[in-house]
């Protein structure tokens, strides 16, 4: 998740002062003890839009520890059951995130108040807000909306949308959708279209609805999959934390803090080995050191940004780096 203006959160307020510069491009941040944030904790993550949801799953081992190096093999079975999973308010490592979400946990109610249902198979898998649907109205051979008469009455589900029922097929709606999406695409309605799909499906149902471009998953509240992760060394007797900055030239967050290696979870392909594309090329990791990222847990959270519904789901990573190490990218981050 990219960060906001300002330094990026320390681990505990002891070590607000402890940041190091080891690279031009890249910047270093201690992190003291456990990964619980204090109270003066800063979270740029949280700080550019309302967040009004959260949800947290670890990945252990029976134990309790961490997974051995074979669990980082995540499935896409995976990534749709961790993406339901709720988080435990009484987990006492994770209480000062939590502290700081629910501060950004307002104007939850606009959800029902300014979006419509997307549903599919009798399965909500989206939110469209009412003003976007204006453009997507247009294409009645694709989609199928209520009069409004019909969004006046006291069942919620009652008011929605959904495809012609022409479209039966996964790839039938995949191809009517995505020529819906390039048509808006060229308007600049959506824009920044990437040509990476994501499966659009539900936590009751184990099938693939269709397949949808990423840049168009938040104007239809379609849950977005990421990898991320963060990467550290240990350095006379201290651990730290490398952080990137985003390209002014991004779309999405130009500018800000990050972690190290972040990247959209393409449809097909396990966390672990798009991790290891994203490593090489965003920070010159090769793939005999990231292959040893060891995944530590998912982190969902929901965001209403004026016409969007993000839901994004991100697969968090850590990977100890050789403390000579110094990423070199090629343009994805810089600072």
């Amino acid at each position: 998740m990219a960060g906001g203006n300002g330094i990026i959160f320390t681990m505990n307020t002891n070590c607000l002062n402890k940041h190091k510069i080891f690279h031009h491009r890249f910047h270093v941040y201690s992190v003291c003890n456990r990964g619980t944030a204090g109270e003066e904790t800063k979270f740029p993550v949280l700080g550019r839009h309302r967040r009004f949801s959260s949800l947290s799953v670890s990945f252990q081992n029976g134990n309790g520890g961490r997974p051995s190096s074979s669990a980082g093999l995540i499935t896409w079975d995976d990534v749709f059951r961790a993406s339901e999973s709720t988080n435990n308010p009484n987990d006492d490592d994770l209480q000062g995130f939590f502290r700081k979400i629910e501060l950004c946990n307002r104007d939850h109610e606009k959800l029902h108040q300014e979006f419509l249902p997307f549903v599919v198979e009798d399965h909500i898998v989206g939110y469209v807000h009412y003003e976007f649907a204006k453009y997507l109205r247009q294409f009645k051979d694709v989609f199928i909306f209520p009069k409004y008469e019909t969004c006046c009455g006291s069942s919620k589900f009652r008011c929605h949308f959904t495809f012609h029922p022409m479209l039966r097929t996964a790839e039938d709606r995949t191809r009517a959708v995505g020529g819906v999406i390039q048509i808006l695409g060229d308007q600049n309605v959506i824009p920044g279209i990437r040509n990476e799909l994501y499966p659009v499906t539900s936590s009751s149902s184990r099938g693939t609805f269709f397949l949808v471009e990423r840049a168009a998953a938040p104007f239809f509240g379609i849950k977005d999959y990421e990898v991320h992760m963060n990467g550290y060394v240990e350095k006379d007797g201290e651990i730290y934390l490398w952080i990137g900055k985003r390209s002014e030239l991004k779309p999405n967050y130009p500018g800000m803090l990050d972690h190290l290696v972040a990247g959209g979870l393409p449809y097909g392909v396990s966390c672990k080995k798009h991790l290891v594309l994203e490593c090489e090329e965003e920070a010159g990791i090769p793939s005999s050191i990231s292959s040893k990222a060891n995944p530590v847990g998912v982190v969902s959270y929901a965001d209403v940004d004026e016409l969007k519904f993000r839901r994004d789901v991100v697969f968090c990573y850590d990977l100890k780096l050789p403390e000579d190490f110094v990423p070199n990218n090629e343009g994805e981050l810089f600072s």
